[in-house]
């Protein structure tokens, strides 16, 4: 890509570890998820990843009922919009309970291509799994997220390619900012991107104090963004300002402006290969 490609923006409102008590902004019931996502998708954005919350506790959840919920609302005011549904297991590595969301074929299933480390917790994805869930796509005409946290990730990636796991269309986030990560880093990045997939679509997200810095150098050297409350609740690096989810796309847009960069709309990300087979 060159910076003249139209910008993806991957909308992330949710996530698994934010709460309301950590910033009042995120959304936590069906209605303030389908609320935002509309929100977002009025000001632009081209997919949005998403998250399911139990509405008594606020507790993330792999029921798919829940999730359809989601779904049903956001492609009533959103027709168009790529749906990508989280597959993680950080709360519930159990492959029933990652893979049921599958069964109502949403356009895309986020992958992590491996095990890591948060701050406070671990998010266990092995080879099975990854393979089993990649598999279970293939199967119900769903397109892997690709989550990349470091290069060992990204190798995995190629290893499924070589046995046909994950094919293409490709599309890849790579988060930047965790602990025990890759970091916004000129030298890091360079060598990860110089070995994506030939014609892969690829996005940087943030985590944190870095999201901002992550956006601004994918803007500026052609790539795609993540950008939500998922990944950081705060607007500014100084941690004091709570940040809403339309505040944190708002300026995703003056930052795309400034670098002459066009937002991708969802049907042209869709017809790129991205929408659901079954669609």
């Amino acid at each position: 890509m060159n910076n003249q490609h139209p910008l993806v923006i991957n909308f992330t409102p949710t996530g698994m570890v934010p709460t309301k008590a950590m910033n009042p902004n995120v959304p936590i019931t069906v209605a303030e998820i389908v609320e935002q996502v509309h929100e977002a998708y009025e000001i632009g954005i081209t997919l949005a990843h998403l998250h399911a919350r139990n509405e008594t506790d606020g507790a993330p959840t792999w029921k798919a009922a829940v999730y359809a919920r989601i779904f049903e609302g956001i492609r009533q005011h959103c027709p168009d919009l790529v749906l990508c549904a989280s597959l993680s297991g950080r709360n519930f590595n159990v492959f029933e309970k990652r893979a049921e969301v599958l069964s109502l074929r949403p356009d895309m299933g986020s992958l992590t291509l491996s095990s890591l480390n948060f701050h406070s917790q671990a998010s266990t994805n092995s080879p099975e799994m990854i393979q089993q869930l990649a598999l279970k796509m293939l199967e119900e005409g769903v397109h892997p997220e690709w989550e990349i946290f470091d290069l060992g990730m990204l190798h995995y990636g190629h290893y499924l390619m070589r046995k046909n796991i994950l094919k293409p269309p490709y599309y890849v986030n790579v988060i930047v900012g965790n602990v025990a990560g890759m970091q916004a880093n000129l030298a890091e990045l360079g060598i990860l991107l110089a070995q994506l997939p030939p014609d892969a679509v690829w996005a940087l997200g943030g985590i944190g104090q870095q999201q901002l810095a992550a956006n601004t150098l994918a803007i500026a050297t052609g790539g795609g963004v993540r950008i939500g409350l998922e990944d950081n609740l705060y607007y500014d690096t100084g941690r004091k300002i709570q940040a809403t989810n339309t505040s944190l796309l708002k300026r995703i847009h003056e930052l795309a402006a400034i670098f002459e960069r066009p937002i991708m709309s969802p049907s042209a990300f869709g017809q790129l290969g991205f929408y659901n087979n079954y669609r």
